[in-house]
């Protein structure tokens, strides 16, 4: 199987530093986490798709969305597409599997293996890397 190519957004620290929050950069660009229950979409419910607020790219749908619990929006898969990639993170004395925007390389959270059913996966991701974008009403 092979991996689809994706066109790559590198920027400068100065470029990311201008478009971003602070808080948006600490998470997304050195690998930062927001404070359990702070964030904000943590607990919404609005159906959409949740893109990269660094690049825009679409990451996950608000139907994978469910309560984790955790204090962070968490999700049971990435969207189609492969807007996500996944690597081992061993900081802090333990192993984990990072998760990144696959197009601007965003620090967006960690996956664990404790999710619901289809997947047992739970995604969790920091708000302050999320751009929740309403569905299209029909």
């Amino acid at each position: 199987m092979t991996e689809k190519t994706v066109e790559k957004v590198t920027k400068t620290e100065t470029e990311w530093k201008k478009q971003l929050t602070p808080e948006q950069y600490h998470v997304t660009r050195e690998a930062g986490t927001e404070c359990a229950f702070t964030g904000q979409y943590w607990n919404t419910k609005e159906p959409g798709m949740y893109h990269c607020v660094c690049c825009g790219s679409p990451l996950f749908d608000s139907q994978t969305k469910f309560n984790s619990g955790t204090g962070w929006p968490s999700f049971t898969k990435p969207a189609e597409g492969g807007g996500v990639v996944e690597h081992r993170d061993t900081q802090y004395g333990m192993v984990r599997t990072e998760v990144r925007c696959a197009k601007c390389d965003a620090h967006l959270g960690h996956v664990f293996e404790d999710g619901p059913a289809p997947t047992g996966l739970r995604y969790c991701m920091n708000s302050a890397a999320l751009d929740l974008r309403p569905a299209e009403k029909k």
